[in-house]
This record gives structure tokens, sequence and C-alpha cells, in this order.
């Protein structure tokens, strides 16, 4: 009887259906005990020469442009003059002229005082005055018939001269009822009401002068030879952002500070418009100014608290660049020595790197200093 079992041909050199399926799976389970890991002595060969990675960077290049020297600093602005308008003699307020944002002139009206006190003591001067004047007529006229002594017509003389000084200051007490501006400029703040008693020497208005702003500087003096009169000042106050305001320097004191290592530099402004007393103020004072100067941003600049110097890019590499620095103007800085025009320096990035660090330049291009001239101080 005939084996029903198909067998293997010799020569035909192929498995059966069941000898490949038990093939395949001899193959998955050797795989499985592997665990599909990798060849640790490969992977670490392939990350020992792709070396360090390189640090990515952002960079400009150095440029030519306008700059200036200046100097800045920060003051409150002031009025020209400020005056404490006080009485000179005590009374009832009768009237009150103006209020506060009222403009006034020198020797305007502000407050009418009760002087009836006053004009009494006038009237009461006035009549011994005229009595003395015709003692002193009718005694000149009796001397002169000898009937009446040389010294007693000199006493009347003194006592007439006394009296019309007594009439002079009984007026001028009575002037006093009427307090008047003795300053031009506006009424900042009023302390009087009509009906009010007012005290000899209180204070019963502020006026202050806004025609003109000042602005005191405490320079350092250093500056004491590039800080003149007459030099243009720009100034921009928080109040008022984005705008700026042209002044100029009106004195500056001869002398430095020996305690502080200061001197005052004054500088003024027009007021009467949107600038006002108080203002905290933002000064730029330019006192030299350099057309084709070699720039690069302040941001290049290592803070590291060394020599300045910057990181440029020599063979894809960081390489450390000692420079000799000239004016500073707002973002950038001027390069007296160390780079020439065109060379890259690193603006971003900088603090992951070291001397000899590979280094990654972002962006298809370099950022590059304006070539344009500088417009006027913001």
């Amino acid at each position: 009887m005939r084996d029903a079992t198909p067998a293997m041909s010799p020569r035909s050199g192929r498995f059966g259906p069941v000898a490949r399926t038990g093939f395949l799976a001899l193959v998955m389970a050797l795989a499985a005990c592997k665990g599909g890991k990798p060849d640790p002595g490969k992977d670490g060969a392939d990350a020992a020469d792709k070396g360090p990675e390189a640090v990515p960077v952002e960079v400009a290049t150095a440029a030519r442009r306008s700059i200036a020297a200046s100097y800045m600093g920060t003051a409150p602005l002031e009025a020209r003059a400020e005056s404490q308008v006080v009485a000179k003699t005590s009374g009832l307020a009768l009237r009150v002229f103006v209020d506060v944002g009222q403009q006034v002139r020198a020797g305007q009206s502000l407050v009418q005082i009760d002087r009836d006190r006053a004009a009494l003591q006038v009237a009461q001067a006035d009549a011994q005055v005229r009595k003395l004047e015709a003692n002193y007529r009718r005694a000149s006229q009796l001397v002169e018939q000898k009937m009446v002594s040389v010294n007693d017509v000199d006493q009347l003389r003194y006592d007439l001269e006394n009296a019309r000084a007594s009439l002079r200051l009984a007026r001028l007490e009575q002037s006093y009822g009427t307090v008047t501006a003795p300053i031009s400029g506006v009424v900042a703040a009023r302390n009087i009401k009509p009906g009010n008693l007012v005290q000899i020497n209180t204070p019963i208005f502020t006026i202050v002068d806004t025609s003109r702003l000042e602005a005191t500087l405490n320079a350092p003096e250093r500056e004491i030879e590039t800080l003149k009169a007459g030099q243009t000042v720009q100034l921009s106050v928080d109040a008022l952002p984005g705008k700026t305001f042209e002044g100029r320097i009106d004195r500056v004191a001869p002398v430095v500070d020996s305690g502080s290592g200061t001197f005052r530099v004054t500088c003024t402004f027009e007021g009467g418009g949107m600038l006002q007393p108080g203002m905290f103020g933002r000064i730029r004072i330019e006192y030299d100014q350099r057309a084709n100067a070699l720039v690069i941003p302040r941001t290049a600049l290592l803070e590291d608290g060394n020599a300045p110097a910057v990181y440029t890019i020599k063979a894809g590499k960081a390489a450390r660049t000692a420079l000799k620095l000239g004016y500073v103007d707002g973002g950038w800085v001027e390069v007296r020595e160390g780079l020439g025009e065109g060379d890259a320096v690193v603006i971003a990035g900088k603090a992951a790197l070291r001397e000899g660090s590979a280094v990654q330049v972002l962006g298809a291009k370099a950022a590059a200093a304006p070539a344009t001239p500088r417009a006027s101080a913001q």
C-alpha cells in the first residue's frame, strides 16, 4: 500500500509548504531574540565622526554710517521763575480777581483787602501835615521880624518833615490793600477766597513763569571740555511719547563739585506749549559727529567685564576679537581698531560660544548697519 503523504523531490531543491512555513518562523524567532538592538560599536563610531554640534548664531556686518558723540542725562523741567505771593498787611479779603490757570502780568491786581483803618490813618497824617505847614509858614514870617527864634523855626521844619514821612508811610500801608502780581506768568495755586482773613506774610497765590523752562543736569567732570553754552539739546518727556523738543545749553557752571565730581549744566526750552513744569525730561546733547564711521550694533559687544571684544566668524568658527571703540550713538558703537568694513560679528547666540566654537549662521543674509545718514535724535 502506497504512502499518501507527498514526498519532497530531491531533484527540485524546493521545500514543501509545511517546511517553508517552519523556516520563516525560525527566522522571526531569531530576530526577536536579538531585540532589534543596534550595533553599539558602529553607532559610537558615527557619533565620534560627527563631532560637536554647531552653535546657531545671528550676525551683522560692520558698515559705515554717520554717528554722533553725545551726552545723555535726565532732569525735571522747572519754570524760569516762580513766586509765592504774600500779603504785606492783614485784613479781610473783599475781592479775588484771578483763579488757577489764569495768565497774569506783573503789577496786575490779584486781591483787594479791606483798608478802611489805613484810610483813616492817611487822613489823620494828612491833617497833621497841613497843620505843621501852616505853622511853619507863619513862623518863617515872624522870624524876619525877630518875634520867633531861629531854633523854633528849625524845630517846626523838622516836625513838618517827620509828618510828611508819616503821611507817606500811611499811604504806603493803604496801598498794601491791593495785592498785585510780582511777575508775569500763570496762577498755579490760590489759597484765598473772598471773605477770608488774610494774614501778613502768608502765601495766598503761586505764580510760575512758563515762557521758558529749564532743566539742570549734573554732568560728570570728564564732560567739562565738551559741554558748552549754546550747544543744541534734544528733549523727550515720558508724558509725551514720540515727541522731541529742541533747546540750548544756557549756562555751564565753571567749577566742579568736589563731593560728587559733577558740574551743573542748565538747558532752556521754549514754554507756553505742551511742555509743563514738573515733567521728567530725558536730555541728549550732541557735541561731535563723524560722517563716515565704521560701526557695529552694540548688541555684538561681549559683556564679560574684560576689554571691549566681539566674536567674529573665521572658517566657520567663532574667534574672539578685541576692539578699540569710539563714539556710542544709540544702538550703534564706533569701531576704531579691530575690524574692517564687511566683517561679520555675532549679535545673537554669543553666550553659548567659546573660542573656536563651530557656528551655524542663521538666515541667508547677515544684518548690516544702515549706510544712510542718521536722523535727528529722538
